[in-house]
């Protein structure tokens, strides 16, 4: 399987340290929003996870989509529930989410493949 997901992460490594040196208390408070609003409450954190998928594909957003594709990866979504939350966008966004729809697909198998060998 390919790892471009892999690569899409990868790329923005070095840029996102840099930024993140230059307004460092900007980035603190993105990363712990970031951490809150994924975490558990009434609502589950791999729900949360497939909702931010959903909403990466439609802001068409490749470094958000690597991103909660692995989330959900991580939380253990299933393959049949990611393509759920994904045909809600194609409903929502339509020629949109049949091309982005398709690639946060791919990307949660490839995350997926690494939560399974690490089992």
């Amino acid at each position: 399987m390919s790892q471009h997901w892999h690569e899409v992460q990868d790329e923005l490594r070095d840029p996102v340290k840099e930024l993140r040196a230059q307004i460092p208390e900007t980035w603190h408070a993105y990363a712990t929003l970031h951490r809150h609003a994924l975490e558990a409450g009434h609502i589950d954190a791999k729900t949360k996870e497939l909702i931010a998928l959903a909403v990466a594909v439609t802001t068409q957003c490749d470094g958000c989509i690597a991103s909660h594709a692995r989330g959900a990866a991580r939380q253990g979504a299933t393959a049949e529930e990611v393509a759920e939350a994904l045909g809600v966008v194609v409903l929502l966004t339509g020629g949109p989410g049949t091309v982005y729809g398709p690639r946060a697909y791919q990307a949660f198998l490839e995350f997926r493949e690494d939560y399974r060998t690490a089992e």
